[in-house]
């Protein structure tokens, strides 16, 4: 018998998910699959909150330090590895619990996304690259606009990588990726999924936990850990060096800016992501949603447990353990 039952706790940065998948997975006798783009890379710890070695004991964690900093790793990679992963759960009588927070990864996995068996691009990907560098993020956006309007009315020209993704698939097949994207929705899903979404109704009580997060990074040592990154070459690679929590410091590092000054401006960065993760999500109106004000952990946790004891049936039969 095949299973294709998938649950998956996202939510905006800092909501409380890893904590609340750790819970449901201890629970249910389930392992986690990071679906974080960015835990994907060895050495990016603190800057991630990646799950402690103590967590990944107690919990068996996939998809986390797997990749060096310099390797590429696409949307599309990710979704077969993730396949991988989830056939290994099952294999073992465990359920797959997903958490992390990186939208694109969430939909491509839920909606099963097709991009078709497309020819990468790597010198076409890193001439976009140097002329985004050159001339700005707005200028490679407008390349974009021209060429796929659809797909950069959706994408901010700010998240070069995406831009150059859809650059390159366009190049490559001769498809805006949009357009990829529209008939991937007319195929039925792979899995069938269980998205649970940690949010709060009152932001500034979630902007308060990103800057005690931030906060608790910096006593944590992660102006050392960017150091280290820094002088292996992280600000010179396409993907790693894109994470939130780290290219914020180069300034400090180059002298211009002072350090606090640039604490201040990761917290402002991790709020604004933070806003666009819930947008995001919010288009998606299959997602279960966990309103996070003035609830306790236990409460939270009690109503992730009702969903997830509604939605797995049969398979609680042979995987809890009470």
């Amino acid at each position: 018998m095949t299973y294709t039952k998938i649950a998956v706790i996202t939510g905006p940065t800092a909501s409380g998910k890893s904590d609340l998948a750790m819970s449901l997975a201890s629970h249910f006798s389930g392992e986690i699959i990071s679906i974080d783009s960015m835990q994907l890379y060895r050495g990016m710890d603190i800057g991630t909150a990646k799950p402690t070695p103590e967590d990944m004991q107690k919990i068996k964690h996939h998809m986390v330090d797997v990749l060096d900093i310099h390797d590429s790793f696409s949307v599309v990679d990710y979704v077969k590895a993730a396949e991988l992963c989830i056939s290994n759960i099952y294999s073992k009588g465990k359920l797959p619990f997903f958490c992390g927070g990186t939208g694109l990864y969430v939909d491509a996995l839920v909606n099963s996304t097709e991009f078709g068996d497309m020819e990468n691009l790597p010198d076409y990907r890193e001439e976009l690259k140097e002329f985004a560098e050159k001339h700005g993020s707005e200028a490679l956006h407008s390349k974009l606009s021209e060429k796929d309007p659809d797909a950069a009315a959706k994408i901010d020209h700010r998240n070069v990588k995406r831009v150059i993704r859809a650059l390159e698939v366009l190049k490559a097949t001769g498809m805006p990726i949009s357009e990829w994207q529209r008939r991937s929705k007319l195929l039925p899903p792979k899995y069938d999924s269980l998205v649970i979404e940690l949010e709060y109704e009152d932001r500034e009580l979630l902007y308060e936990r990103i800057n005690k997060r931030v906060d608790q990074m910096i006593e944590a040592g992660l102006i050392r850990e960017t150091k280290a990154l820094m002088e292996k070459g992280l600000f010179d690679t396409a993907t790693a060096g894109q994470a939130i929590g780290y290219k914020e410091f180069i300034p400090y590092f180059e002298g211009v800016c002072s350090l606090d000054e640039c604490v201040e401006r990761l917290k402002i960065e991790s709020r604004r992501y933070a806003k666009r993760q819930m947008t995001w999500f919010r288009r998606n109106d299959k997602i279960k949603r966990i309103y996070a004000d003035g609830k306790t952990r236990d409460e939270i946790l009690d109503e992730a447990k009702k969903l997830c004891e509604e939605f797995f049936k049969p398979e609680l039969i042979w995987s809890v353990k009470y």
